[in-house]
């Protein structure tokens, strides 16, 4: 009887472990998910600035059309963190 018990406890502890381990591959995996998308949304930052700068250098356009450039980058831009993430 004290054989069986403590076997049982061996297997529950190996279970245990290879469970954790599991748990630990997936968010070790969403971590680096998460990671890349905060890089994408950084980098989006930046080309929306410099899609504004562009802009008012140019001169081509009205100083809201070019907030409306600069908004749809960075829309752009969080969306694609959204697919990387999800």
């Amino acid at each position: 009887m004290k054989r069986l018990s403590v076997s049982a406890n061996f297997l529950l502890s190996i279970m245990a472990l290879a469970l954790s381990g599991a748990f630990a591959a997936h968010a070790t995996d969403r971590s680096d998910k998460r990671q890349e998308a905060r890089d994408t949304r950084q980098d989006t930052r930046q080309q929306a600035r410099d899609t504004k700068q562009n802009c008012v250098v140019d001169d081509d356009k009205s100083n809201h059309q070019c907030r409306v450039d600069k908004r749809r980058t960075k829309q752009d831009g969080r969306q694609q963190a959204r697919d990387i993430k999800w």
